[in-house]
């Protein structure tokens, strides 16, 4: 029988420790039966939001008056060159599986937080590095429509992009597993990889501070005024496709360190938003505006975020 948890926190559940209580909460695993948890979404007839591992995410204040599934299936099914992983699998595990049995292709995630899933919904990336390079295809639950009612996807048909895909579009479905590939490495170069990785987010992110990570996405190079290229030439980078990073710009605007009620905009890196110990949702959505605003302003450019607020 589906159990429901009621009032959780979701602070709780999110990186940024930010976020008042849902109202209705339940973690699905891989042994929970569908077609339960399809009759109570039914019964309930409420809002339904999907959490992965809550590393992007801004919840309300006031928190969400509707049902939140987390998703927790967490396995690792290795099939040759390739594997079958929950959704609810976190990056960290996956990369120690690859660097005991010495499989490439992700050490790019080195340090990444947060679960498949949220990778899968996002097209996480880094270091020149995308997810979807790895996907060989996903299994997703449409749970509006009676289980088991599976949905099977070739990477092609996830429609993958710069931090988005397919799944950002279907919010009525919930990603369950996916298959990944690997190729045959060296352990040693492996973990070596990894680690420079992680060493670089200590290094110059705040991971001292509860963050979302990046709060918006670097803009294409593309869409750069040509009055600007001159300005922007010496922060251009691969991520994979040429970008200025969002945080150059925030630099350059003079935001380093500013700061409403408990949320700063790091000194470190000024993509990262940090929570200094009581911040409200509020307090974080006024740096977004107040971040937009400047960069209009002095850049004529549009700031899109990459982190998730849900209202």
């Amino acid at each position: 029988m589906i159990q429901l948890e009621k009032d959780v926190l979701l602070k709780r559940h999110s990186h940024y420790q930010i976020g008042g209580p849902a109202k209705y909460f339940f973690q699905l695993t891989g042994s929970d039966n569908l077609e339960e948890v399809y009759e109570k979404i039914k019964i309930l007839a409420l809002p339904v939001f999907i959490l992965a591992g809550g590393t992007n995410i801004l919840f309300p204040d006031k928190g969400w008056e509707g049902l939140v599934i987390k998703v927790a299936n967490n396995f690792i099914k290795k099939e040759n060159d390739f594997w079958r992983i929950g959704a609810g699998t976190t990056m960290a595990d996956i990369l120690d599986y690859a660097v005991s049995d010495g499989f490439s292709g992700l050490e790019w995630a080195g340090g990444l937080p947060g679960t498949l899933g949220g990778a899968i919904f996002g097209n996480a990336g880094a270091f020149g590095g995308e997810i979807k390079n790895s996907v060989i295809e996903t299994v997703s639950w449409d749970f509006s429509q009676r289980a088991p009612n599976f949905i099977q996807r070739k990477k092609d048909d996830c429609q993958f992009s710069y931090r988005s895909s397919i799944f950002k579009t279907k919010p009525q479905e919930i990603i369950l597993e996916v298959k990944l590939k690997f190729e045959k490495g060296e352990a040693k170069k492996i973990k070596k990889s990894i680690q420079e990785k992680i060493n670089y987010r200590k290094k110059y992110q705040p991971l001292e501070y509860p963050n979302a990570g990046s709060i918006f996405k670097n803009i294409d190079l593309r869409k750069i005024p040509k009055n600007l290229l001159a300005f922007v030439k010496p922060a251009i980078k691969m991520d994979p496709q040429a970008v200025v990073p969002a945080a150059f710009l925030l630099d350059q605007a003079g935001l380093k360190g500013e700061t409403i009620g408990g949320a700063m905009i790091s000194p470190k890196h000024p993509n990262f938003f940090v929570n200094l110990g009581e911040a409200k949702a509020a307090d974080v959505l006024g740096l977004i505006e107040l971040a937009k605003e400047k960069i209009k302003k002095q850049f004529q450019l549009a700031l899109e975020e990459e982190i998730i607020i849900i209202k």
